[in-house]
């Protein structure tokens, strides 16, 4: 038996207590050489760590168990119908031009008003 790992919410609690502590140092201390700046990078590699920590967190929250993963043939990401041509004719510019025209004659003063 070993130590068991931490999840993810916490590193996130521990990388942002190793950041404030950080911080904290760096104001209270104010030093500007070598030593602060090795502080100061220290602070930002933790408070990344802590972010993406949060990130991988919300992640764990946010997945489906009963998700299946596309079979073969199917497109990932629930591209269903969306061919290379279809895509290919989205980033054409004067298909853009036309549907922006389109939707200045079309609602114009209604996106306006509503924001």
């Amino acid at each position: 038996m070993g130590i068991p790992r931490p999840d993810a919410r916490a590193k996130a609690v521990v990388a942002a207590l190793v950041a404030a502590s950080l911080l904290v140092t760096l104001i209270v201390w104010g030093r500007q050489d070598l030593v602060g700046v090795a502080l100061a990078l220290l602070c930002v590699l933790s408070t990344m760590i802590a972010a993406v920590s949060v990130a991988a967190a919300r992640q764990e929250d946010e997945a489906e168990p009963g998700a299946t993963p596309a079979g073969p043939g199917q497109p990932a990401g629930g591209l269903y119908g969306v061919d290379a041509d279809t895509l290919e004719s989205l980033d054409h510019r004067e298909t853009v031009r036309a549907l922006r025209e389109r939707h200045r004659g079309r609602g114009g003063s209604a996106a306006r008003e509503g924001g």
